[in-house]
């Protein structure tokens, strides 16, 4: 029996393919702060937060994965529970789909949340939670 590698050192990538490429990207990186990392070319563009990868790709629908992998949401971390008032306030200012406002969990205490949706339909949830909040990657 083989033993486990070294640890992993969290999830720092996610891949969407959209069919709304541009607006996608628009509010990613005009609402959301990103910055394009690489475009390697006119379909697929690759955006970062520093710490992070997300790669978007243009395709259609019917190309898009099929089978029992579904994304339920993913999380972007908020530093202070505050800042997720703050982001609430904003993305709704921007015409940003708020689909649940910034509440605290009730079974997760200190934590704090709120939920909207990019122009392809993900859902996003910008989140404090003090067990991972202001923490920064460390480069050795």
């Amino acid at each position: 029996m083989s033993s486990r590698p070294n640890a992993l050192n969290g999830m720092r990538h996610i891949a969407f393919t959209v069919e709304n490429l541009e607006e996608v990207e628009r509010f990613y990186v005009e609402l959301l702060g990103m910055q394009v990392l690489h475009r390697p070319h006119q379909n697929l563009v690759y955006l970062t937060l520093g710490n992070d990868n997300l790669s978007l790709s243009r395709g259609s629908a019917s190309e898009r994965a099929s089978g029992p992998q579904r994304l339920d949401h993913f999380g972007f971390i908020c530093d202070q529970p505050d800042d997720v008032d703050a982001w609430a306030d904003y993305l709704a200012q921007q015409g940003v789909e708020i689909l649940a406002r910034p509440h605290n969990h009730s079974n997760d205490p200190g934590v704090r949340s709120f939920y909207c949706q990019d122009p392809a339909g993900n859902t996003v949830q910008p989140i404090y939670h003090p067990a991972v909040s202001g923490q920064r990657l460390v480069k050795p």
